[in-house]
């Protein structure tokens, strides 16, 4: 097969070239440049898409003797994720980048490109593993990422290649040093890719700008602190409320409720965290068919834990479902509550057999959640 190899200069993806070309295939590598302002360096583990990180992938290339070629999505990158990214912040959620990215960069405009120039499949250096034109998680279950790949639609993931994810990280690396890759030991990249500086709230401070609001009490109402914009908050958040006094009971105060049009922030204790119930919106069904019965499943809804057991059932969003229009959308009752389950996140379903428990079903954007414990649907199936 002709594969196009993306390398983001960091060692899975390498490596992931490097197993591709070993299985006998012809591959091409290609770094994204996604940054208008590339920075001439990373600083440790914070950032990527910086002109060393396009210098590390062409060195590992060049070990692997094969094409290489840099490709500015830099404006798409900024139209599709960044933009999107700030738009949920203001509108009160809290979006996870990678996803917006996987769905819309690295398999859509990418692998778009990649099959107009004769191209059959996109590797990457995710960790996660195709069986059957099915998701699964990685082995290394730690750097599992089919967490943030199971946006993608089945005709997506057929034409996508994930090498490294039948293997732990740690013999990744050693795979790398024994390949004579230089990025055996390049530190990961943490955070989001376009905040180096990891100050997230700061960032989105100079993009939104001021748009004062209240911190208000779950319990009483009551107004505790002003804040500068909803942007600045997420739910589950603890720290960074702006509030003086402590609670009446001692208790930490938590953020439960963000309101964008009015800009109030509802702060309470861990009992108002909890969610019994999602409404997740986009849903895409990695098998290609629509569930016609509830299920039961596992739910993942952020990036590292927040795993929780669930009935859940294919239903069409209506306007009363709390989302704008109609649109395909998944419902879960959760059989134990979770907490700090945010809107704009990913919803993402496992099926819970006895063996691992590692494929995915399907995904939706966590649109509504729901306090109160329903009756569980007693017709679930698997």
């Amino acid at each position: 097969m002709r594969v196009l190899a993306a390398m983001s200069g960091g060692v899975d993806s390498a490596v992931a070239a490097a197993r591709a070309v070993a299985a006998g295939h012809d591959v091409v590598g290609v770094h994204l440049a996604l940054s208008t302002a590339p920075g001439a360096l990373r600083t440790g583990s914070r950032g990527c898409c910086s002109r060393e990180d396009a210098s590390d992938a062409r060195r590992a290339a060049d070990v692997l003797g094969i094409p290489f070629y840099v490709w500015d999505f830099a404006d798409r990158f900024k139209d599709d994720v960044i933009d999107e990214f700030v738009a949920a912040y203001a509108a009160g959620q809290t979006p996870n980048p990678c996803l917006t990215c996987n769905e819309k960069i690295k398999f859509s405009a990418l692998a778009e490109r990649a099959i107009a120039l004769g191209f059959d499949a996109v590797a990457t250096g995710h960790y996660a593993r195709l069986e059957g034109g099915r998701l699964r998680r990685a082995v290394d279950h730690d750097k599992d990422q089919s967490y943030v790949l199971a946006v993608l639609t089945p005709e997506q993931l057929s034409r996508a290649m994930f090498p490294v994810g039948d293997t732990p990280k740690d013999q990744i690396r050693e795979e790398a040093a024994a390949r004579g890759l230089s990025v055996a030991n390049k530190p990961d990249s943490h955070d989001i890719c376009f905040i180096p500086t990891g100050d997230t709230r700061a960032f989105l401070g100079a993009t939104i700008g001021v748009r004062p609001g209240k911190v208000v009490d779950a319990d009483s109402g009551a107004e505790l602190a002003q804040h500068e914009g909803v942007h600045g908050f997420t739910i589950g958040q603890r720290k960074g409320l702006g509030i003086d006094a402590p609670a009446v009971d001692g208790k930490p105060r938590y953020v439960t409720e963000i309101d964008p049009d009015s800009g109030t922030v509802t702060v309470g204790s861990s009992e108002h965290l909890q969610v019994w119930t999602i409404t997740a919106r986009k849903a895409i069904w990695t098998s290609g068919h629509t569930p016609t019965e509830p299920f039961e499943c596992m739910v993942q809804v952020r990036a590292h834990g927040g795993l929780a057991p669930a009935v859940a059932e294919a239903i069409e969003l209506e306007p009363s479902d709390g989302v704008d229009g109609q649109d395909p959308g998944i419902r879960i009752t959760l059989r134990s509550p979770l907490t700090g389950v945010a809107r704009g996140q990913a919803a993402v379903l496992y099926q819970p057999d006895s063996v691992s428990g590692d494929l995915v079903i399907g995904s939706g954007r966590i649109a509504v959640t729901g306090s109160v414990p329903s009756d569980l649907v007693s017709s679930a199936t698997t």
